[in-house]
């Protein structure tokens, strides 16, 4: 499993960014005054440098929505029970989520990943990939939330099925989770890798009222204490077993394989950004290839984007997760390579330039 890590951390390389004055020329020769389609622009010169072709394909897309449920929900940290993680999951089977509206709305393919879900196997379903590493982690404020080995197993999981995405022909990649408080190790992964306070980024996540929030703060606040010797390590495996979540760190596997892969991969709210500030950490080059799909509600989230001068692409005041906004994120990837494919020229078009 190491090696696989090593192996994808040695195949992730920067795109090229003198590609960008090439796809400037292109998209400023095309029938609308120059930059007049904005972020459109931007995302499709950031595809062409991904994928260095003359035909942008973004789609098919993949999403990828990853469960596993947190040891740290005893302390009380969400309005919900743990089991709400599981019948979610057959939720999202079943196409009853938002995720499910999302996905079908974008023409993007969804399969549901059990990464680490309490309880037994699910009933076999083709669109439940189950391979559990473990049923749900430890509770980290009484110490590590898992192994490095079950932590490493994650991530390969992730790694894995972003390989399997691109072997069956998918171009582009999307992270979804879902797990009952998991707003909790996303706090506290943002806390040891950019060094915030718990005090000014830990939010309501399901629905927590002041109060309840003043207690997640100290239960953050006790698993950094706890968990304090693997957080000064600096080592991105240490701390994301420490603090992290089996779906996290799955998710954190999936950004790095795209990567490696050479595809775009939307990345959605607070706990996505959670893995990808995890997978940054193993290989800054990352950035290149992730898109931050919106600006999620969660108080906070607006300085750990900017701390990692990330502009997400959508201000909708989603909070759900799932992948919701991952998902409309890479509808907007398939608008701007549809500009830049299909949009007539000035000169073909017969149509006087400015």
């Amino acid at each position: 499993m190491q090696e696989k890590l090593t192996r994808t951390l040695a195949a992730i390389r920067p795109v090229n960014k003198e590609l960008a004055a090439p796809a400037k020329t292109h998209l400023d020769g095309l029938t609308k005054p120059p930059g007049s389609l904005g972020r459109l622009e931007e995302l499709a010169t950031r595809i062409y440098m991904i994928q260095e072709s003359e035909t942008l394909a973004p789609y098919p897309a993949m999403m990828y929505t990853i469960a596993g449920d947190h040891g740290v929900n005893a302390e009380g940290v969400s309005p919900f029970p743990q089991e709400v993680t599981r019948q979610m999951v057959l939720n999202f089977a079943n196409g009853g989520a938002g995720i499910n509206v999302l996905t079908r709305m974008g023409g993007i393919d969804l399969k549901v990943v059990d990464a680490g879900v309490c309880g037994e196997k699910f009933p076999e379903h083709p669109d439940i990939i189950q391979r559990k590493v473990r049923p749900g982690t430890d509770n980290m404020a009484q110490g590590p939330a898992m192994s490095q080995e079950d932590c490493l197993k994650a991530l390969c999981l992730g790694i894995d099925l972003a390989h399997e995405a691109r072997e069956a022909g998918y171009r582009s990649l999307g992270t979804g989770e879902m797990g009952i408080s998991n707003t909790t190790p996303s706090t506290a992964l943002y806390c040891a890798f950019l060094g915030c306070d718990p005090v000014d980024i830990t939010g309501p996540g399901a629905g927590l009222k002041a109060e309840a929030i003043q207690h997640k703060i100290t239960v953050i606040a006790r698993s950094l204490e706890v968990n304090a010797e693997a957080v000064r390590s600096k080592d991105p495996l240490k701390i994301l077993a420490a603090v992290g979540g089996l779906e996290i760190a799955a998710l954190a596997g999936l950004i790095l394989g795209g990567a490696a892969n050479r595809m775009p991969v939307a990345v959605d709210g607070f706990i996505s950004t959670a893995a990808f500030i995890t997978a940054r950490a193993f290989c800054p080059d990352v950035m290149d290839y992730c898109f931050i799909s919106h600006q999620s509600a969660e108080p906070g989230y607006s300085a750990i984007t900017s701390a990692v001068g990330q502009r997400p692409l959508l201000d909708l005041d989603f909070r759900l997760g799932e992948g919701t906004g991952a998902a409309i994120a890479l509808y907007l990837l398939k608008c701007a390579a549809g500009i830049w494919n299909d949009m007539a020229s000035f000169a073909d078009a017969g149509v006087s330039g400015g």
